[in-house]
């Protein structure tokens, strides 16, 4: 018979499984309560403790010059905070001891401010126990933030002190204000590029964002990188810092010395088109010289006479003249189409009957708008189009925001055969640099196609994007035109007349007396609108155009100044700029060979002085110079070797002898080193007069040594 009693375990088993069932279909209740009801609660209460989808910033890519010096690179800079709350009561009270020694050690590292106020400040914070009070309202570089974090309280973790920050990324230029406008600007408090190089490679320079979550575990936010953040790339530009730095100084130099208003200077390669150096100076309210705007590639203006070159250029291209021509400009004044035309001479009596070439030497307004005019004038199309084809009027696609193209206005007729755009004393003025608005930029690459025998190369600022050593994409070299901007011979025979205008005429102050220069030069009134040109004080825009060496170009340049009132001369201003980037751009380019260095007094062997021969042979083996060694012994030993030197034009011999700590030795020919250290080695003391060798001493080599004694040296070269 079972002792099981069925009839009570039973019922204990049901009661059982009621319970359970009950308990379940609470749980379940609550969880559909939770789901419905409290939905809205728990919603807030998740989101307090995790955040998705949170953008990380990558590093901004940096801006190299050419040969890889930075010029722009971002670094860290960090504003400071403090959470009164973090830390509790335990807080407080470190507070209260402390205030006063974190307001002197603020005070210390930030001296604009008192101990008091930031006493003051502080303790306003405190008191309305803000999360984020500013402890300073600036910011602070990486060296300033570690100097306030080891300050009491400062110095502790984030949950336990409240001290924090938030970092920022900051763009600074290790060269200062150098080419500030072709590099660029950032928006500090955005973080976005404003102009320049930043801008136009924004998005190459700025990389890609990442997204990090953030989950609250242990009171603690933990931060899980979803995707991480892309940095940017580096441009490496085509600026060169040496050349930059000499163009800059040139410029200011000559503003300063014409208290001019505008200085505007490119220095270009003559076969890449690469833009090694570009200045933009303005004056400002407070006298000083700073980059405000690019005008190198953004301002339009009448170019004046270096647009000469392409008027003549044109018409020798076209074959209407040749270098023989003549023209009559008379006493300097001529009558063009019922307006005076005028030379630079005219109260001089003028220049008469010149050439061609000539016109251009002296920059006669006269000479180049009669040719131009007889010769176009029943059809100015073909002139206009002339200058088209010279590429001077192209679009360069500048990479820079602001960058303008040419305006040269092209003659338009109506129906009935009338003009729309143009009247008889157009073409003539348009001939000599008027009625026309070119940027200096497209002047510069005009003149270094000419250097280039009539290749026109597109200027290139920036040579390749690199990432972690690796290139990533170049820029190569492009010309503008698929054909020359003129025939070879008429190319030649400009490059001839330009080095002309400076070896014998206005351009004499851009030329150098160590190599040649060619180039013209420019001096145009500038419109006041509606007030024309002759409103108020006339401002002028002072030129000099050019390429060196002449015989055998390598960089074009143009220099572009802009003042107020007379004196005002573009050979004499610009060129005199244009002279001092020229000499110190070749200055940097000069190798000499040692065999040039070399006449009757030159000397190849060094003078050996007597004494340690061991170090004698050490340094004239070093110096790949033969010496003849007549001794023996061991140099592992380290021990001085005395001997003597004997120098030949071809070789050093050098002879060992023999020291007798007991006679007083010949330092005679030795340096004053050698020269002590034998005689306090004899046990003698010593003192020494003059400078070089030893000639004298006063006790006899080969006497008897005088313990203690003083023997007097006396040097000599």
């Amino acid at each position: 018979m079972s002792k099981f009693d069925n009839k009570s375990v039973m019922p204990r088993y049901f009661i059982i499984a009621v319970i359970f069932t009950i308990i379940g279909f609470a749980i379940i209740g609550k969880a559909m309560y939770i789901m419905t009801a409290e939905k809205d609660y728990w919603m807030k209460v998740a989101s307090r403790l995790k955040r998705d989808s949170v953008s990380v910033k990558p590093n901004r890519g940096n801006i190299l010059s050419c040969d890889g010096q930075l010029m722009a690179s971002s670094i860290p800079e960090y504003k400071i905070y403090m959470d009164f709350e973090a830390g509790g009561l335990k807080k407080d009270s470190m507070w209260n001891d402390s205030i006063d020694l974190i307001c002197e050690g603020l005070h210390r590292i930030f001296p604009q401010k008192s101990v008091e106020d930031f006493k003051r400040d502080l303790e306003k914070g405190h008191k309305k126990m803000s999360r984020c009070w500013p402890i300073w309202p600036y910011r602070i570089d990486y060296n300033t933030y570690m100097e306030v974090k080891q300050l009491p309280i400062f110095c502790q973790s984030i949950y336990r002190g409240g001290f924090y920050h938030v970092e920022f990324n900051a763009r600074k230029r290790p060269f200062g204000s150098l080419a500030q406008r072709t590099v660029g600007d950032m928006f500090g408090a955005k973080d976005s590029a404003r102009c320049g190089l930043e801008l136009a490679y924004d998005s190459i320079l700025r990389g890609y964002n990442g997204i990090t979550q953030r989950r609250k575990v242990l009171n603690k936010f933990l931060n899980i990188t979803v995707t991480p953040p892309i940095d940017g790339a580096d441009i490496v530009t085509t600026i060169d810092v040496n050349m930059q730095d000499l163009a800059e100084r040139a410029v200011i130099d000559e503003l300063r010395e014409i208290n001019g208003d505008l200085g505007v200077a490119i220095l270009m390669e003559v076969k890449t088109g690469d833009v090694k150096a570009i200045v933009n100076m303005t004056k400002c309210i407070d006298g000083e010289y700073r980059e405000v705007k690019n005008n190198a590639v953004a301002d339009l203006r009448e170019p004046g006479s270096v647009f000469k070159t392409a008027s003549m250029l044109v018409a020798l291209d076209d074959g209407v003249v040749d270098t023989m021509v003549t023209v009559d400009t008379g006493c300097g004044i001529y009558k063009m189409h019922g307006r005076d035309m005028k030379d630079h001479n005219w109260r001089r009596g003028g220049y008469q009957v010149i050439s061609l070439p000539r016109i251009l030497e002296v920059s006669s307004n006269i000479g180049v708008s009669r040719i131009i005019d007889e010769h176009y004038g029943s059809n100015p199309e073909k002139f206009v189009k002339g200058i088209y084809r010279t590429g001077l009027a192209s679009d360069l696609k500048i990479p820079l925001v602001g960058a303008t193209k040419p305006r040269i206005r092209m003659p338009q007729k109506n129906s009935r055969g009338q003009w729309l755009n143009w009247s008889k004393t157009a073409l003539p003025w348009m001939s000599i640099g008027y009625e026309t608005q070119i940027p200096p930029i497209s002047t510069v690459t005009f003149y270094n196609a000419i250097a280039n025998d009539g290749i026109m190369m597109r200027p290139r600022f920036v040579k390749k994007i690199v990432k972690n050593g690796e290139t990533l994409m170049e820029f190569p070299t492009e010309q503008v035109m698929d054909r020359p901007i003129a025939k070879s011979a008429t190319v030649k025979t400009m490059q001839t007349i330009l080095e002309h205008v400076v070896s014998q005429g206005l351009g004499r102050p851009a030329g150098s007396k160590f190599f040649k220069v060619a180039g013209k030069t420019g001096t145009a009134q500038i419109s006041q609108g509606a007030g024309g040109y002759k409103s108020g004080t006339v401002q002028y825009w002072l030129s000099f155009a050019g390429f060196f060496p002449a015989d055998e170009p390598r960089y074009s340049c143009i220099v572009c100044l802009k003042k107020s009132g007379l004196p005002a001369s573009g050979g004499g201003m610009s060129g005199k700029v244009f002279h001092h980037i020229a000499e110190g751009v070749m200055a940097r380019h000069l190798k000499f060979d040692v065999n040039d260095a070399q006449d009757s007094l030159s000397i190849f062997i060094p003078d050996v002085k007597d004494g340690d021969m061991l170090a004698a042979h050490y340094v004239l083996d070093a110096l790949g110079i033969s010496s003849n060694v007549n001794w023996s012994g061991s140099y592992t030993t380290g021990n001085p070797i005395w001997g003597r030197a004997n120098s030949t034009p071809q070789t050093v011999t050098l002879s060992s002898a023999s020291i007798d700590k007991r006679v007083v030795p010949d330092v005679r020919g030795m340096g004053a080193r050698d020269a002590v250290y034998l005689i306090e080695a004899a046990g003698m003391r010593v003192s020494v007069k003059g400078r070089g060798r030893v000639v004298s001493q006063s006790y006899a080599p080969g006497s008897a040594v005088m313990p203690g004694g003083r023997c007097e040296l006396v040097l000599d070269n």
